[in-house]
């Protein structure tokens, strides 16, 4: 039996339906029974279609002989599929015709301008895409609106940008109240996403008639479209590995931007936002710098304050250590009602360790909390951590090696030959990528100490109310381990 498969991506003039493709097909089988695989909406850059699939158990279990296609672009645009597929025709000794393009499949030559062809079609496809992507490119650079959903705060208004008409942002005065209240209270260390919720439910502040979520919260708080955006905002973004279109000195504190995520799924909702595209927008933001990147740096640390290792029993597990073996030390509650502390290895083996002696465990672990507020209560009067953070010394020396070799690069090019030039772009490019990753380090860093004093404070405050694994998830971020025995306890600091 024939099989006459038929493909089509998309309805447009200019392209051929799959009626007629088949049609054409038809002609070619001369009345012998045939079987039509028709894919509607389908793109030939990969096999992945249902009548195509089809149709390959179908030559698999021995149905077809022959299959016939309108033009062998049908099939695929990609070398590599197409090269797959003749092999399995070959292997299922399978008739491949195209109606438009006449190839004798059984010779050398015929093979070899049937593989030419195929070649030139995924160049076409490459092109077209290229074409595609350059244009999108284009339209972001030029601060185009590129469609999507209008952030909450704005409508879309008529603008005619470099000659072309478009849109642009228009802010809404009492839908932007609400999001610069969302911005003022979430700029509190002590505020979180459940303390707005509450406060607006109290006060009956609805979105288009709807409770707020913290969903809905986050990506406000993350989408740069509000921020007035000046050379601040430019050093952060710089610092996650996005690539800025425009220059740092147009960053002055007025307009708003746009972030493009281009083929990935990463975008302004995404903590990781390497390889994104930031471009300053025409409308202007409405809410001032600091107050945006002091919330935008609260939610990348938010995920600091994660449960660790579930804690049955004490936020200290994990932590505390026998002051004389250095083996955990467990909590243990008796039938006294209280609860102790008791080295493991003593335990498990009475003469391997004499043990740590009584440790009443709400004594220590209150002794532990006051130290924890006195470390901190320190660092906030220092503004900063006492100790400068080696890896970030590190990162700054390997930065500046970085730097100093690019420059090296480029006075070279000046006396360059053609070999050599191209030696220079292709090691200039590869230095450029271990610059962005490092400038990311070292802004993770930075942002990391920020929550270190503020954010870790704020939990500190409300310290009753967190369950155990955010203690935990606190402590591990502050304490290395802490030795104890009944006598002394030393606590080692991260910082």
């Amino acid at each position: 039996m024939k099989a006459i498969y038929a493909r089509q991506s998309v309805d447009k003039k200019d392209s051929i339906s799959i009626e007629s493709q088949i049609e054409f097909c038809q002609h070619e089988v001369r009345g012998q029974a045939y079987k039509e695989y028709p894919d509607k909406g389908y793109s030939g850059k990969n096999t992945d279609r249902p009548h195509f699939q089809e149709m390959l158990e179908d030559i698999q279990q021995g149905l077809i002989d022959t299959v016939v296609v309108y033009k062998l672009d049908r099939i695929s645009r990609s070398i590599l599929d197409f090269t797959n597929l003749m092999e399995l025709f070959q292997r299922y000794n399978v008739e491949f015709v195209s109606t438009t393009e006449k190839f004798d499949t059984s010779t050398p030559v015929g093979r070899a301008m049937l593989n030419i062809c195929i070649v030139f079609a995924q160049l076409e496809r490459e092109t077209i895409q290229q074409r595609v992507t350059d244009a999108y490119y284009s339209r972001i650079q030029k601060s185009f609106y590129m469609g999507g959903a209008i952030p909450y705060g704005f409508r879309s208004i008529p603008a005619t940008i470099q000659g072309i008409k478009t849109s642009k942002y228009e802010t809404v005065p009492e839908e932007a109240e609400q999001i610069e209240l969302i911005y003022k209270l979430y700029s509190q260390p002590q505020t979180s996403y459940g303390d707005i919720i509450k406060y607006f439910e109290e006060h009956g502040i609805t979105k288009n008639g709807k409770h707020w979520g913290r969903t809905r919260l986050t990506n406000y708080l993350r989408n740069p479209v509000y921020v007035k955006a000046d050379e601040a905002v430019y050093d952060f973004y710089k610092g996650q590995g996005v690539i800025i279109a425009n220059d740092k000195a147009d960053f002055i504190g007025t307009n708003g931007c746009y972030l493009y995520t281009g083929q990935t799924d990463k975008g302004w909702k995404s903590d990781d936002m390497e390889g994104n595209i930031l471009v300053l927008a025409p409308h202007e933001g409405f809410i001032p710098s600091d107050i945006w990147l002091k919330c935008r740096t609260k939610c990348l640390n938010n995920a600091l304050i994660q449960p660790g290792r579930k804690a049955a029993h004490s936020w200290l597990a994990g932590k505390i250590k026998c002051g004389n073996c250095g083996y955990a030390l467990s909590r243990k509650k008796y039938r006294n009602k209280n609860s102790y502390y008791l080295c493991t290895h003593h335990l498990n083996n009475s003469e391997g360790c004499e043990g740590c002696g009584t440790i009443r465990a709400e004594e220590l672990e209150n002794l532990i909390f006051r130290e924890m507020c006195g470390k901190l209560s320190a660092l906030q009067t220092q503004g900063a951590t006492p100790k400068t953070n080696p890896k970030k010394k590190a990162l700054e020396t390997e930065l500046a090696k970085v730097e100093e070799e690019i420059s090296t690069l480029m006075g070279k090019l000046v006396v360059a030959n053609e070999v050599l030039t191209a030696y220079i772009n292709q090691r200039v490019l590869e230095l450029d990528g271990q610059k962005r990753e490092l400038l990311k380090q070292i802004a993770n860093i930075q942002i990391e100490k920020k929550a270190d004093v503020e954010q870790v404070s704020s939990y500190m405050e409300k310290w009753e109310s967190l369950t155990l694994d955010d203690k935990r998830a606190v402590v591990d971020m502050l304490i290395k381990v802490v030795h104890a025995t009944e006598k002394h306890v030393e606590i080692k600091w991260k910082f």
